[in-house]
């Protein structure tokens, strides 16, 4: 755990109904997820390659992240972490900034599951018609 170490940022990061709280710490390159190591907690690797992503872009893997996440699935969740990381080394240093904003790493993914309408089937789907 990372008790003694100084926190350099505190942020929170959201995708669809996941909600990360992500606390980036000084130390080796470490990704503990809800009390678990990050490829044991995203068993897919593209969810892994997600939380990787803002590491990757500014190139400095010195920090060690704590993440909280809840709500939502896996890759909602992998999302939320990633925003939350990226918000947070952006907050660190303004340098981080730059790259992780042409990235679109720093824009909350809005994109949610949209509501069934009465009188239809689903969101948009009618129900099937018959002419006689």
């Amino acid at each position: 755990m990372a008790i003694n170490k100084d926190i350099l940022s505190n942020r929170t990061g959201r995708r669809k109904t996941s909600i990360a709280r992500v606390k980036i710490y000084t130390g080796k390159r470490n990704f503990i997820i809800n009390g678990k190591d990050y490829k044991s907690y995203f068993g897919r690797i593209v969810d892994q390659k997600l939380i990787e992503q803002p590491f990757d872009i500014i190139k400095n893997f010195d920090y060690e992240v704590h993440v909280n996440v809840r709500g939502g699935g896996l890759t909602g969740q992998a999302g939320a972490a990633r925003h939350g990381i990226s918000r947070g080394l952006s907050e660190m240093n303004e340098e981080f900034k730059i790259p992780l904003k042409k990235a679109g790493l720093l824009t909350r993914d809005a994109r949610e599951k949209e509501r069934k309408k009465y009188g239809l089937r689903g969101a948009r789907r009618a129900f099937q018609f018959s002419k006689r």
